[in-house]
């Protein structure tokens, strides 16, 4: 005689399916993920409306605005934000110029070592700061470049620039050669067409370029640390050592306040472009008719 089925108990019967059970564990790894970038910054916050703000994160029980009154001056706050302003929006503006210029002719002209010479530049990128900084001082301070602002700028948009002509490239190979080709028809030069037609069609890739490189240049601590040696010309990304004292102990009030204030232009400039940079190029219909 057949031995009779076996009835599972329902909850054995509907076991999660292995596609499942891999699911879960990705949302439980995303979850941490998100967990982890997420506690530095409720720290921060929680801990610039406290007075008595440790590592720990803890909600204030007294919240006040004591430790932003107390960073809030012309010596701690405005003087190194203006000068990261003007080092870093320098040097952004010419990295994007120079960025343009040269992803020009890689993206529309066909030569033998296009290939090589994208792949040098973005092999370059990988090379670490600190490896060149020696060699760059010693000629700083022989071209008199040394403690000067716009040397500084100079030496960041030299770094900041190989990925950017690669960002730019790659933007730039999405505008159709249709407008060129007929832009040229209607007697433009390559200057006419690159400024007038290429260029204007590139606001999105103009702001992910600008944004990334100052993003990248406004958190630089190495390299203004080692070029500019006078106090009223560090950018605030060095001044923020100033919240170190000695013996360990550390203000971490005013250091959350400081970095609250030090991250919003940064957050200004992506709110100030992000609509633009959701809008896409949709330059599907302007090469129709």
């Amino acid at each position: 005689m057949p031995r009779p089925r076996r009835l599972l108990p329902h909850a054995l019967r509907r076991a999660p399916s292995r596609r499942t059970r891999h699911r879960l564990a990705a949302d439980a790894a995303l979850l941490a993920a998100a967990v982890a970038f997420a506690t530095p910054l409720v720290w921060l916050v929680l801990s610039s409306l406290d007075a008595r703000a440790t590592l720990r994160v803890r909600l204030p029980r007294s919240p006040t605005l004591d430790n932003f009154s107390a960073v809030w001056t012309d010596e701690i706050t405005f003087t190194p934000m203006l000068n990261s302003l003007l080092i870093c929006g320098g040097a952004t503006l010419l990295t994007v110029v120079c960025a343009a210029l040269a992803a020009y002719p890689l993206s529309r002209f066909r030569a033998r070592f296009a290939r090589p010479y994208l792949l040098t530049i973005l092999f370059s990128t990988c090379l670490p700061i600190t490896a060149v900084m020696v060699p760059v001082y010693g000629l700083f301070v022989r071209v008199n470049l040394i403690d000067t602002q716009y040397g500084t700028a100079l030496f960041l948009a030299a770094a900041q620039l190989p990925f950017a002509i690669w960002l730019m490239k790659n933007f730039m190979d999405g505008v159709p050669r249709a407008l060129e080709e007929a832009a040229w028809t209607d007697g433009a030069s390559w200057r006419q067409t690159l400024l007038r037609v290429i260029l204007p069609l590139m606001g999105p890739g103009f702001g992910v370029v600008a944004i990334y490189t100052f993003i990248m240049m406004w958190g630089n601590f190495f390299v203004p640390f080692m070029l500019l040696l006078s106090p009223e010309q560090l950018p605030a990304s060095v001044s923020i050592f100033t919240f170190f004292g000695n013996y360990g102990a550390i203000a971490f009030g005013e250091l959350a306040a400081f970095s609250v204030l030090y991250s919003t232009p940064v957050l200004a400039l992506y709110l100030l472009i992000s609509r633009r940079l959701g809008g896409g190029f949709a330059l599907g219909g302007a090469v129709k008719g």
